[in-house]
C-alpha cells in the first residue's frame, strides 16, 4: 500500500485550521451529536457507490468519510478525550490483536476456525474493556 504521510498530515491540519476561531463557522460550530446525521448520509453513499461498483464515486465517498472521521477526532482532540493519533493507534492494536495467523504462529485451517478465532478474541477483549 502506497500512502503519503504528509498527505494525511496536511489533512489533519486543513481540518484542524477550519475549527480554528478564524475558520470557517459551520466546522467550527459542529459537534460529535450534530454530525450524527452527516456520518449517516456519507455511510449510505459509500454503501451505494460499492453497491454500483463506481470507483470515481467510492473514492469520494470514502473521502467524505474521512473528513468526518477526522472531523470527529478534531472535535474530541479538543474536548480532550483524544486524537487522531489514539483512534490510528487502537485500531492497529485491533487488527495485530485480532490476525494472530498473520502477525504471530497461529495456524488457521479453514474460514470456520478464522470466524471462531475473531470471534474468541473479540469476545476476550470486550470481557477485558472496563466502560
Amino acid at each position: 500500500m502506497n500512502f503519503d504521510t504528509n498527505n494525511f498530515s496536511l489533512f489533519c491540519k486543513t481540518i484542524s485550521r477550519l475549527r480554528a476561531k478564524d475558520g470557517c463557522p459551520w466546522d467550527r460550530k459542529q459537534d460529535v451529536r450534530s454530525l450524527k446525521k452527516y456520518v449517516q448520509e456519507e455511510c449510505d453513499e459509500l454503501l451505494e457507490a460499492m453497491e454500483n461498483d463506481d470507483p470515481d464515486h467510492l473514492c469520494e465517498e470514502m473521502g467524505d468519510m474521512l473528513f468526518l472521521l477526522v472531523l470527529l477526532s478534531e472535535i474530541s482532540s479538543e474536548a480532550g478525550h483524544f486524537r487522531i493519533d489514539d483512534v490510528i493507534t487502537g485500531i492497529n492494536d485491533k487488527m495485530i490483536r485480532r490476525h494472530p495467523h498473520v502477525f504471530s504462529d497461529v495456524i488457521v485451517g479453514s474460514d470456520k476456525e478464522l470466524k471462531e478465532q475473531w470471534e474468541k478474541i473479540k469476545s476476550l477483549e470486550k470481557g477485558t474493556k472496563t466502560n
